[in-house]
């Protein structure tokens, strides 16, 4: 099945130029399993943090966008969860709404592949931020060695950034899901992102030493509760995995491009109480 979503992606990209071919999923998987460049934000019962170093050219004063960009990586070893299933979780947007408490609205758009979709999503942000959204384009692999789900955010003509939100913008994010047996797996997530304004440090810290290990937790916790949950909601509608029963409306890949940042308005939230770093770790 792999095989036959790659031929097909591959031949659209070469026309539309933003579908995801063979390398975006290689570079992607490079990038979860390096160890170059990574500090360590967290590590403890089999779930570890780390965020990437500052670019040589940012710390020789070529700030640019890079500076801008926030890379997180997290990994958790889970014991009692198949890979199988921890990919369902991540595909399934019903099942979402019972376990992220973060998130504010999400909907499937259209599908351009039989493993490849636009979306849009919304979530909360610490307070006193504002809240983000992004609309992504989203493409998938499936394989007895390895899940794999990669997104970057792309501009849809019908959804354009609101004016109550911040529009973020999605570089590179997904998750590599490794089986490592017939009920555990290594669960990696990664992001690369722009969350668009200058965020304070506590906002930073709180990311990699709160809030990415929480996320963790929640994902690993609707895993344990998915078989449950599935087998009493539709429980053989699976479209991620069964391409013909998706019911989302095919899209000419061509209506999308790829979402610029500095076509974005900037949002300045640098000058947010540092009083909140306080409150948040206590």
């Amino acid at each position: 099945m792999t095989r036959v979503f790659h031929d097909l992606t591959t031949g659209m990209s070469r026309r539309s130029g933003i579908i995801p071919d063979e390398s975006t999923f290689n570079d992607f998987k490079r990038q979860c399993l390096s160890t170059e460049n990574w500090i360590s934000k967290y590590d403890k019962n089999g779930m570890e943090v780390w965020v990437e170093g500052a670019p040589l050219s940012a710390t020789q004063g070529n700030k640019g966008n890079s500076a801008k960009v926030h890379k997180i990586k997290c990994r958790i070893t889970i014991t009692d969860v198949s890979a199988a299933i921890m990919y369902d979780v991540l595909h399934d947007s019903q099942y979402r709404k019972t376990w992220d408490p973060t998130m504010l609205e999400s909907f499937d758009i259209a599908r351009l592949a039989p493993n490849v979709d636009v979306g849009y999503f919304s979530w909360l942000c610490p307070k006193p931020l504002k809240n983000r959204d992004v609309v992504t384009l989203r493409s998938w692999q499936a394989s007895e060695d390895e899940y794999v789900i990669v997104n970057f955010s792309v501009k849809h003509p019908k959804y354009p950034p609101r004016n109550n939100l911040v529009r973020a913008v999605s570089l590179l994010t997904g998750y590599l899901i490794q089986p490592t047996g017939e009920k555990s797996c290594v669960f990696t997530y990664l992001s690369q992102a722009d969350p668009r304004g200058s965020l304070p440090k506590w906002v930073v810290n709180k990311a990699s030493q709160v809030l990415a290990p929480n996320v963790l937790r929640s994902v690993h916790k609707a895993g344990q509760n998915y078989p449950a949950w599935k087998a009493a909601h539709n429980p053989d509608y699976k479209p991620w995995l069964y391409p013909i029963q998706s019911e989302l409306p095919m899209m000419d890949p061509a209506e999308l491009s790829i979402q610029r940042v500095d076509s974005l308005e900037n949002v300045d939230e640098s000058l947010t109480k540092d009083a909140q770093e306080n409150e948040d770790s206590s």
